[in-house]
C-alpha cells in the first residue's frame, strides 16, 4: 500500500480522505489542516454543492492530525500527497512536496499563474516524480461514455457539444473568507474549468474561441458563454454556465451532444439516465454515478503510483492547457 496523506480538510479533503480509505492500494497515513482540532467536527458540517459520501469519524480517529505540512513531511515516510487547499496554494505546497521527492495529486485548478505550473511540471519532471491534476470530469461514468461515443464513432461523427455547469455562489466553509475568494479565479477558474478541461480533453484545443463573460460576487468572470470552433474537425463547442445565483440555488451539470446520427442528452437533475434521441424514438441508457468519478481519479492515480507511470489519461501538461484555455475567454 502506498502511504499517502490528504492537505486540506474541506469539502474536496473530505471527499479525496473518503475515497483513499476505499481504495485498496492507498493507506491513509495523515491530515494536514491550518486546525486539526475541527477535523473531526468538519465530517458533520455542510460544505459543498452535492454530496460526495460520508466518513464515519472512526475511520480516521487514530490517523496523525497535522497542522504544519513541513512538519507532516518531515515525520510521515509518505509516498505522496493529495493537496485540497485553496488555490493560492496551490505552487507553495505542490512544489515543497515534489522537493521532498513525494508524488503530488493536485486538486484543480492547477494554478492560476502559468509559469508557477510550467515550473512544477518541469521540477515533476526532473524529480521523476508523478504529478496529476484532480480533474475529475473526466473520470465521471456519463462523460466517459460521451467520449467513448465520440471516439468511437457509434453514432457518427460529431456535430455539436454542449456542456452547462451552474451552481449558487459558493457560501460554506473557506470560500466565507475573502482571501480565499479574492484568489479563486472566480466561477471561470473552478466551475467552468471542468467542462473547459472536458472538451480540451475529448477534442483538444480549438481554432477560435468566441466568448462573453459577466461578473460575479467571487470575480469578474463568474458567468461564461462561450462557442469553440474547430476549422479541421468542422465541430462547435458551446460551454455555459457560473455561480452568479444564489447560493442555495440547485447546483446542475449536463452535455448534449448531436452526432450525425443521434442526438444524446445528460443532465445532474435526471442523474441516472442518458437519453438518446434519433427521429424515430427515444433510448434512455443507464449513465453510471457521476459521483464515482471521485472513487476513479483516485483509483487512477493509485494506480499510477503502484506501476510508476506517468498518468496518460490526466498529464499536467494538458491540465495547463486547459488553464490557458480559460484565459483565452476573457
Amino acid at each position: 500500500m502506498k502511504r499517502v496523506a490528504v492537505v486540506g480538510f474541506g469539502f474536496m479533503g473530505m471527499t479525496h480522505a473518503l475515497n483513499i480509505l476505499r481504495n485498496a492500494d492507498l493507506q491513509l497515513v495523515a491530515i494536514v489542516d491550518k486546525d486539526p482540532e475541527t477535523i473531526e467536527k468538519n465530517l458533520t458540517a455542510k460544505s459543498g454543492n452535492f454530496s460526495t459520501g460520508e466518513i464515519d469519524p472512526a475511520q480516521i480517529s487514530n490517523i496523525t492530525k497535522y497542522s504544519d505540512f513541513d512538519e507532516c513531511l518531515e515525520k510521515e515516510k509518505l509516498d505522496a500527497v493529495h493537496l485540497c487547499v485553496h488555490t493560492d496554494l496551490h505552487y507553495e505546497m505542490a512544489r515543497n512536496a515534489l522537493l521532498h521527492n513525494k508524488h503530488v495529486f493536485l486538486e484543480k485548478p492547477f494554478t492560476l499563474d502559468i509559469k508557477e505550473a510550467e515550473e512544477l511540471i518541469d521540477l515533476a519532471r526532473r524529480k521523476s516524480r508523478i504529478l496529476m491534476i484532480a480533474h475529475v470530469v473526466r473520470f465521471m461514468p456519463p462523460y466517459q461514455k460521451l467520449k467513448h461515443w465520440i471516439d468511437s464513432k457509434e453514432f457518427g461523427e460529431l456535430k455539436f457539444l454542449s456542456l452547462s455547469r451552474f451552481s449558487g455562489i459558493p457560501g460554506w466553509g473557506q470560500w466565507k473568507e475573502k482571501q480565499v475568494t479574492r484568489n479563486s479565479g472566480g466561477a471561470l477558474f473552478d466551475l467552468n474549468i471542468h467542462d473547459i478541461d472536458f472538451a480540451n480533453y475529448v477534442l483538444g484545443i480549438p481554432s477560435e474561441i468566441k466568448s462573453a463573460v459577466l461578473s460575479g460576487g467571487l470575480s469578474k468572470n463568474d458567468y461564461v458563454s462561450a462557442m469553440w470552433s474547430y476549422a479541421d474537425k468542422n465541430v462547435h463547442v458551446k460551454i455555459e454556465g457560473g455561480n452568479t445565483f444564489h447560493s442555495n440555488f440547485p447546483f446542475q451539470a449536463g452535455f448534449m451532444a448531436q452526432f450525425e446520427k443521434a442526438s444524446v442528452l445528460y443532465t445532474s437533475l435526471k442523474s441516472d439516465i442518458i437519453s438518446i434521441a434519433d427521429n424515430d424514438s427515444v433510448l434512455e441508457v443507464p449513465a453510471g454515478d457521476a459521483g464515482e468519478g471521485y472513487t476513479n481519479e483516485i483509483a487512477y492515480f493509485a494506480d499510477c503510483l503502484k506501476n510508476n507511470t506517468l498518468p496518460a489519461e490526466c498529464m499536467p501538461s494538458s491540465s495547463l492547457d486547459s488553464i490557458k484555455l480559460c484565459y483565452n475567454h476573457i
